[in-house]
C-alpha cells in the first residue's frame, strides 16, 4: 500500500463523507477543532488530539490499558441486577436500549472494576463507559461500585474511579437515585478503613454521579477541559438569569474555585496518582508505626507502674 492509496484517499474521502456506515474501518477521525486525525497519531497519544490537546473519551478497556503498569489488569466480576425492573418506556423501550448498548461496548453496564498495578502498587479501578446510554448510573452501576469498593476493603488497597456520566439513569427512577446514597455510604466506609480513594473527573462528570460518590474522593483530579457540574449550563443560566463565564464548569474553572485539587493531562495520571499512592501509604505505614509505638510506650509505663 502506497502513501497516495493510505494517506491521500482516505482524508479527501472522508472530506465528503460526513458519516461513514464502517466508522471502525477508516483510518481518520475528526476532533472538535475540525481537524482530521489518523487513528494512530490519535491513540499513539493517549486518544488526544495532536493538534489541539483535546481529551477523546474511552472505553473501559482503553482507560486501563493506559492506566495500568504494563498494561496488564485482571477485569473482577459484579452482580448484575434484573433488566427493567420498571419495565419502562419512551420511544423505546429500556430493554431494547440495554441490548444495543451492550452491543456497542461489548460490556453488561456502564462501568467495570478491574484489578492491577499503577507504580508497583496494587489498586482497585473503577471506570464508566459514556457509550453505555451516556455512561448513565442505574442498579447495576451501584452495584459494581460497591463491589470495588469491597475489593479494596478486603484486600486493603487504594480504590481509584474514573467518572464519565450525564448521571442517574432515568429509564430506573427512584432505583437509579438510591445508589447516590448506597455510594456515599460505601465511600464512607473506605475512610473508616483509612483506605486511599481517589477520583478522577473525565469529560462529562455531571448529574447524580456529580452529587455523589466523584466529589468525595480524598483527592480529585480532572483532565483537561473536562464538563463537570450538576445541571446543564442553560439551566444554570436560565435560573439566575446572567451571562455565564466561556469556561464555566470546565475542569479548569473547578479548580480555580476551589472545586477540585488537580487538573492533569492523560499521558502523566498514571505517574501522577502513582506518586500520590506512595506518599498516602507511606504516611499512613508511618501513622501506624507511631500509635503503635505509643501503644508499646504505654503498656511500659503501667507495667512499671
Amino acid at each position: 500500500m502506497n502513501w497516495i492509496t493510505k494517506f491521500i484517499k482516505p482524508k479527501i474521502k472522508s472530506l465528503f463523507n460526513k458519516k461513514s456506515s464502517k466508522t471502525e474501518d477508516n483510518l481518520w477521525t475528526t476532533c472538535e477543532c475540525k481537524n482530521l486525525i489518523y487513528k494512530e497519531d490519535l491513540q499513539s497519544n493517549f486518544n488526544c488530539c495532536p493538534k489541539c490537546g483535546s481529551h477523546h473519551k474511552l472505553s473501559c478497556v482503553e482507560r486501563f490499558k493506559t492506566f495500568f503498569d504494563n498494561k496488564e489488569f485482571e477485569i473482577l466480576e459484579t452482580p448484575l441486577p434484573k433488566d427493567d425492573p420498571l419495565k419502562f418506556k419512551d420511544n423505546k423501550s429500556y430493554s431494547d436500549r440495554l441490548k444495543k448498548a451492550r452491543s456497542i461496548t461489548s460490556q453488561d453496564d456502564a462501568v467495570l472494576i478491574a484489578k492491577g498495578k499503577v507504580q508497583n502498587i496494587d489498586i482497585i479501578v473503577g471506570a464508566q463507559d459514556f457509550r453505555f446510554i451516556g455512561g448513565s448510573f442505574g442498579a447495576a452501576s451501584g452495584e459494581a461500585f460497591i463491589a470495588g469498593v469491597q475489593h479494596a476493603i478486603e484486600n486493603n488497597i487504594p480504590f481509584v474511579f474514573f467518572s464519565c456520566s450525564g448521571g442517574q439513569r432515568m429509564m430506573e427512577s427512584s432505583i437509579a437515585l438510591m445508589q447516590m446514597s448506597r455510594t456515599t455510604l460505601a465511600v464512607n466506609e473506605l475512610k473508616k478503613k483509612n483506605i486511599p480513594y481517589i477520583v478522577v473527573l473525565t469529560n462529562p462528570t455531571t448529574g447524580g454521579v456529580t452529587a455523589s460518590w466523584a466529589m468525595l474522593g480524598d483527592i480529585l483530579i480532572a483532565e483537561p477541559k473536562a464538563t463537570i457540574g450538576f445541571a446543564g449550563r442553560r439551566v444554570i443560566q436560565d435560573t439566575v438569569r446572567e451571562t455565564l463565564p466561556n469556561e464555566f464548569q470546565t475542569a479548569e474553572y473547578v479548580q480555580e474555585h476551589g472545586g477540585i485539587d488537580l487538573v492533569i493531562e492523560r499521558k502523566f495520571l498514571s505517574s501522577t496518582i502513582g506518586t500520590l499512592l506512595n506518599v498516602l501509604l507511606k504516611k499512613e505505614e508511618t501513622q501506624a508505626k507511631k500509635d503503635s509505638s505509643n501503644v508499646s510506650v504505654d503498656q511500659s509505663l503501667q507495667s512499671a507502674s
